[in-house]
């Protein structure tokens, strides 16, 4: 089969396809086709520079999810030809992840889907929509009648959840640091050119999501309503962790902080995403499509941070 596999730091302009041997089935393991996969930065960071870390399995294939149809099921319950997605779990890192023509992932981070979304569109869903559904329904509760903030919202995780909450009826205030990106923000009832000090500028916000993290998480805490709730889930600014923060006096009284982790897929919260989805005809966005043969191109376009919103790459 083709793959891309690295052992070494590989800047984007040496990735390059490989033949591998189709991997051998095991217990508790499904063999998947790969149809598609989403392309994300934590991938740009094992590319770059975690490949050297001991944790690795060297070489290994790239690729955190994935999207196809079970081609050996194993011992699992697991039907041949079913649809799946695949997400997590060490995808990548601990073991060959969805950058490959067949992956055998452990059948726990396996799920099956219902969707008649096609391929490219597919590919755009575990990952991204996995994390906006967990921030906005398990950690903000989110309802229809609130007001949601969501603070870096020119990413792939961004138009997800700007998707998501307009489904569910919610208005939504949308930010990005760049003038130029603003009409990006369309789909969002109001679009704000954020100068890293919203407190006092936006108004009525119930729940905020955070994406650009530490660096502006401050003064996220002080921008929304007495009883909003924010969830910490980004880190575009480039800062991962709060020095110095002092919950007494960084959280006002009566609002709350609480943060995602997307380590934990479960079959059921596929099953909800996949029915809000078909429910409210939603389509994933994606910023640009690339076949497999282009995969090469497609981690160029991953490095440059020049697209908007994921990348996603297909067999055909």
């Amino acid at each position: 089969m083709k793959a891309v596999q690295i052992e070494k730091v590989t800047p984007a302009e040496d990735v390059v396809l490989s033949d591998l041997p189709m991997p051998q089935v095991k217990a508790d393991w499904v063999l998947v086709k790969v149809h598609g996969f989403g392309m994300n930065h934590s991938e740009q960071i094992l590319r770059l520079s975690e490949i050297e870390a001991p944790y690795i399995q060297k070489p290994v294939v790239p690729g955190i999810e994935c999207v196809g149809e079970i081609a050996d099921p194993s011992d699992t319950g697991f039907v041949k030809g079913q649809k799946v997605v695949a997400l997590m779990g060490g995808m990548g890192r601990s073991f060959n992840g969805g950058y490959a023509e067949y992956a055998l992932l452990p059948a726990h981070h396996v799920f099956v889907v219902e969707t008649d979304l096609s391929w490219d569109a597919l590919a755009a869903v575990p990952e991204t929509f996995f994390t906006a559904w967990g921030s906005l329904f398990e950690c903000l509760q989110l309802k229809q009648e609130d007001t949601l903030l969501i603070r870096g919202a020119t990413c792939a995780l961004g138009y997800a959840a700007i998707q998501i909450a307009k489904g569910l009826g919610c208005k939504v205030i949308a930010t990005t640091h760049r003038e130029s990106k603003l009409p990006l923000l369309k789909d969002a009832d109001e679009a704000i050119l954020d100068d890293r000090q919203l407190t006092g500028k936006i108004h009525g916000a119930t729940k905020a999501l955070e994406l650009i993290g530490p660096k502006t998480l401050g003064d996220t805490l002080q921008a929304v309503e007495h009883g909003g709730i924010v969830c910490n889930t980004g880190i575009l600014g480039g800062v991962f962790t709060l020095n110095n923060f002092d919950p007494i006096k960084d959280i006002p009284n009566g609002v709350y902080l609480t943060g995602f982790f997307s380590n934990y897929p479960t079959q059921q919260v596929m099953d909800d995403i996949f029915a809000f989805l078909n429910a409210h005809h939603i389509v994933p966005a994606y910023g640009a499509h690339f076949t497999f043969d282009q995969v090469k191109d497609a981690c160029i376009a991953l490095d440059s941070h020049k697209i908007n919103g994921k990348i996603v790459v297909t067999m055909e």
